[in-house]
């Protein structure tokens, strides 16, 4: 038992393997980065590998106007509205590509018991009614728990009004350019 716990002079005379082992790590992963690195050196469409056919990839749905020979899917002056009417609200996801707008639940100062949630589809290029949908979320607090309530019925269209004279009083401060 004795033999076990001294050290043999072959073990002493080795030396230590945590510098052989950094050494080991550090040539390891610059070999893995140089093989990445060249990775891209190589024209991809060599290797065999077909380059994917999108349709989609010509689309360009940004926020940039109405008008058609600028690149956008979504109404700028819509978007900016709906951004604009509905800031008090914390904003939780906004897309301009996509023209989408997510709301974070909103507790109005004068009632602890309820909140809202709000989302925002700006839809078309074009400054007009149906380019914008609107879906409003309501929650009531019934013993400690939030309950879905439906809100008023004229709640969306009341918030989608205010969007579309926001916008429009954009597009009149731009001298009505799309």
């Amino acid at each position: 038992m004795l033999r076990r716990l001294m050290p043999s002079h072959a073990a002493a005379s080795r030396p230590p393997l945590k510098p052989l082992r950094k050494w080991v790590a550090a040539t390891t992963a610059i070999a893995g980065v140089s093989l990445l690195s060249a990775c891209s050196l190589f024209d991809r469409s060599q290797t065999g590998i077909a380059t994917p056919h999108n349709h989609l990839l010509a689309e360009d749905r940004g926020a940039s106007g109405g008008e058609d020979s600028l690149k956008g899917g979504v109404n700028a002056y819509l978007w900016r509205a709906a951004l604009d009417t509905l800031s008090f609200m914390p904003v939780a996801t906004a897309d301009a590509e996509g023209g989408i707008i997510l709301t974070d639940w909103y507790t109005p100062p004068a009632t602890h018991d309820e909140r809202f949630k709000i989302t925002a589809f700006v839809l078309d290029r074009r400054l007009r009614s149906d380019a914008l949908r609107l879906s409003v979320f309501r929650q009531l607090k019934q013993d400690g728990t939030w309950v879905d309530t439906p809100p008023a019925p004229n709640t969306a269209s009341d918030i989608a009004t205010r969007i579309l004279s926001r916008a429009r009083k954009l597009r009149a401060d731009n001298n009505n350019q799309d």
